[in-house]
């Protein structure tokens, strides 16, 4: 009777907690997939806050730059707005990195202002935090990349299917524009 038991108690057991197990293992990856999100989105509003005061400090210099200006601080507001999917906001950033490369571009004409110690500190900031935002894009990445690949292995699958763990995350993908840092040079012009 014991063996009997035993055996059938493992029959029941084992796949119970092997069920157990899975679960746990998909939701502390779509956990980790939400956290890495959010830390992207803390980088991405740290670049928002220095758009304005870049924007501002150019301005100053070259005042006839309008459209380009304008089309920044616009941009800035629809990323800051935009609360959707990471693919939506991907999108956005995709056009703000653009119109951020536009008005360095800008910034070449002006010698002055690319002297200007308080632009210099912008640029440094902003090269910063678009380091940051690549690691944590990254991360977020990996996250994904862990969560879809678990979700879809074999036997993970199964209790996947059964609990409702339906669709992959998407990755965080940027164009081949956007992945190229825009270049500053820093060097005083000489007189």
């Amino acid at each position: 009777m014991m063996p009997v038991l035993i055996t059938l108690l493992l029959v029941v057991l084992l796949p119970a907690v092997w069920v157990i197990v899975q679960y746990n293992w998909l939701v502390s990856l779509r956990n980790y997939i939400s956290e890495s999100w959010s830390n992207v989105d803390t980088e991405l509003k740290r670049r928002y806050d220095l758009i304005p005061n870049l924007v501002a400090t150019v301005k100053g210099y070259a005042a006839h730059e309008r459209a380009v200006l304008e089309r920044v601080t616009e941009l800035r507001a629809r990323c800051v707005a935009n609360n959707g999917s990471p693919a939506e906001q991907a999108r956005d950033e995709v056009q703000l990195v653009d119109a951020l490369k536009q008005l360095l571009v800008v910034v070449e004409n002006y010698p002055l202002l690319k002297s200007d110690a308080t632009f210099a500190r912008l640029m440094d900031e902003l090269a910063g935090t678009e380091n940051r935002i690549a690691v944590e894009r990254m991360r977020y990445n990996e996250q994904v990349q862990a969560y879809n690949t678990s979700r879809r292995q074999f036997p993970a699958n199964i209790t996947a299917a059964i609990f409702g763990f339906k669709g992959d995350y998407p990755l965080f993908t940027a164009p081949e524009s956007a992945k190229v840092a825009p270049k500053v040079d820093f060097k005083r012009p000489t007189s």
